[in-house]
């Protein structure tokens, strides 16, 4: 079975996210891992484009309980009709999540792969968390690009 690897960012993004997504969904199709995402525009359609440049599969998780707004370069668009709870199935689904950019439901992805704690979590810029004491929380690998973050992963070696 194929490793498969989480991409998580804003639907909204920079265009230096959208690259760095869209580089780190080639990359990982170039290791022939599944890219699963979450099916809408900004880092996930970066990173969908990525994987579909490099000849990879990906997965949207949609929201909606439909298939209408599914990004054009999803391999498979999986309609959940469960909101932002689908962020759960998308860290569930993943041999490591590679976090790109910020924002309120990217953080809720980062939270619950951090939860999950059985898997890698790599963020490449985006929001940085700390603790009640102004301290940076472990457990995330923070990458400057997109190779460090696959490589990060520990998957490809």
């Amino acid at each position: 079975m194929p490793v498969q690897v989480a991409v998580c960012g804003p639907g909204e993004c920079t265009e230096r996210e959208w690259d760095h997504a869209h580089e780190t969904g080639r990359l990982l199709a170039g290791h022939g891992a599944v890219v699963i995402c979450g099916g809408h525009g900004g880092v996930m359609a970066a990173a969908a484009a990525g994987a579909r440049a490099g000849g990879g599969i990906v997965v949207g998780v949609l929201p909606a309980a439909d298939r209408s707004a599914a990004g054009p370069d999803l391999t498979v668009a999986l309609p959940t009709g469960l909101g932002q709870a689908r962020n759960t199935v998308i860290v569930n689904a993943a041999d490591a999540v590679i976090v790109v950019g910020g924002s309120w439901g990217t953080l809720s992805e980062l939270a619950l792969a951090m939860r999950r704690a059985a898997v890698p979590v790599v963020q490449i810029g985006g929001w940085r968390v700390h603790d009640e004491d102004g301290r940076p929380t472990g457990g995330v690998v923070h990458a400057a690009g997109p190779a460090e973050a696959v490589e990060a992963t520990g998957l490809f070696a």
